[in-house]
């Protein structure tokens, strides 16, 4: 039993490392090779449309479409679309005030995102025609925007990408450790994930909010066809499925609120783990066929993204305890002791990696990171914990149903008041 105990669980590490030591790779790549994206002259000023989808969201809409209207980019070049979803407040009035088009949509059956963009897409073909635009961003109304944010993205667009995703910072990091959790999440993912595909010419993902689509893809899918529950790694995978690579402009900065209490935390932490779950069924056998027919790398890093690390975790926690329990109703005390220590082992093994992870964001990202100098080193360790909170939410997800749900905003704020 002990030498099944050891085996297995170096199995595990071993597993572990073989899925994703490249990404501790992907963090030396940033420091040693350099983005040359970010040095092209753009040709052309490029025509685009700006989608928001947003739902009651009075309390911070306005700060987002103020960011848009200071853009510094030709106002001509640059629409603003609406899509005032299932509202029951003024969003719809405050968006028109800031010049935006605004198409108020009423459908409880249909509910996400995903079924607001189609509408957007279908509404703007309708009227104006999807070729009145090269390009659209997609932002959630909570978002605020540097202000050189669309002439970065024009810049990376013009190179050819057709797809492209952006620089995600926060604008209340400094709430609590949940908040900071979600906030180095998000940085590390865009500085050593995304920061790192870009330099290798590999493909990037879609992280929520703040990205932009070519014309032409949109009118491929024949709009917005994406509904799982995270419609944005849906449209990764699909993309890079397609052939397409999604690319990254560090330059573009956009900040996005993170909730700060457990409970909300919990709610959206489901349906972000239950469609993690929804993409690895629908994507996950055509990504592992194309990293094994063409060898492609970039399907692999894109398994890794959506196949839930968390689940690993939770089978070595799971098969631990059981042989700790066999071992001490069993009488063999020692079998129990050896299975909870290789437990604690991997845990503090786990915490060490995502402390890493932490620590390099946290110095690198160090200006970019508005709160004060305790509260950033003080979260760098509550950083893996955080994270560990995922497994709870992972096991749920597998049993539980969820359905999307409306995430409440409340802090409205400029991007000025968020440096400060």
């Amino acid at each position: 039993m002990l030498t099944f105990i050891k085996n297995f669980n170096l199995f595990i590490l071993l597993l572990f490392f073989l899925c994703y030591a490249y990404q501790i790779v992907y963090v030396f790549i940033c420091f040693l090779k350099k983005d040359r994206s970010l040095e092209h002259t753009p040709k052309k000023m490029h025509k685009f449309a700006v989608l928001i989808s947003a739902r009651n969201e009075s309390a911070v809409i306005g700060e987002l479409l103020q960011s848009i209207n200071d853009q510094k980019y030709p106002k001509e070049l640059l629409d603003v679309f609406v899509v005032a979803d299932n509202c029951t407040d003024n969003t719809a009035e405050i968006a028109r005030s800031y010049g935006a088009t605004v198409y108020e949509r009423f459908n409880h059956q249909l509910v996400g995102k995903g079924y607001a963009l189609d509408y957007a897409f279908s509404k703007i073909e309708e009227t104006i025609g999807l070729d009145a635009y090269e390009g659209y961003m997609v932002f959630d109304a909570d978002n605020v925007l540097e202000n050189n944010y669309v002439y970065e993205m024009n810049r990376t667009f013009d190179q050819g990408y057709r797809i492209l995703t952006s620089y995600r910072n926060s604008k209340n990091y400094g709430s609590n450790w949940i908040s900071a959790g979600y906030a180095l999440w998000f940085l590390r993912e865009s500085k050593y994930l995304n920061g790192a595909r870009m330099r290798c010419n590999l493909s990037c993902t879609i992280s929520g909010t703040g990205f932009l689509v070519s014309t032409d893809i949109i009118k491929r899918n024949g709009g917005w066809k994406h509904h799982l529950l995270t419609e944005d790694i849906e449209f990764s995978m699909d993309s890079v499925l397609h052939n397409e690579k999604i690319g990254y402009c560090e330059n573009a900065v956009l900040y996005d609120e993170q909730p700060v209490s457990f409970q909300t935390s919990w709610k959206q932490r489901m349906r972000w783990a239950k469609g993690f779950y929804q993409v690895t069924a629908n994507y996950g056998g055509q990504l592992l066929k194309k990293c094994i027919k063409d060898r492609s790398f970039i399907c692999y890093d894109m398994l890794m993204t959506i196949a839930p690390a968390t689940l690993l975790t939770l089978a070595t926690i799971i098969t631990n305890t059981t042989l700790a329990f066999i071992g001490i109703y069993s009488g063999r005390e020692f079998i129990a002791e050896a299975a909870l220590l290789r437990v604690g082992e991997n845990l503090y093994g786990i915490y060490l990696s995502l402390l890493f992870f932490g620590i390099i964001t946290t110095i690198t990202q160090w200006k970019r990171i508005y709160a004060p100098m305790w509260k950033k080193i003080l979260y760098i360790f509550t950083f893996p914990l955080y994270t560990f909170t995922y497994i709870p939410i992972s096991i749920a997800a597998l049993v539980k149903p969820v359905k999307w749900e409306p995430i409440s905003h409340t802090i409205s704020k400029s991007v000025q008041e968020i440096r400060q």
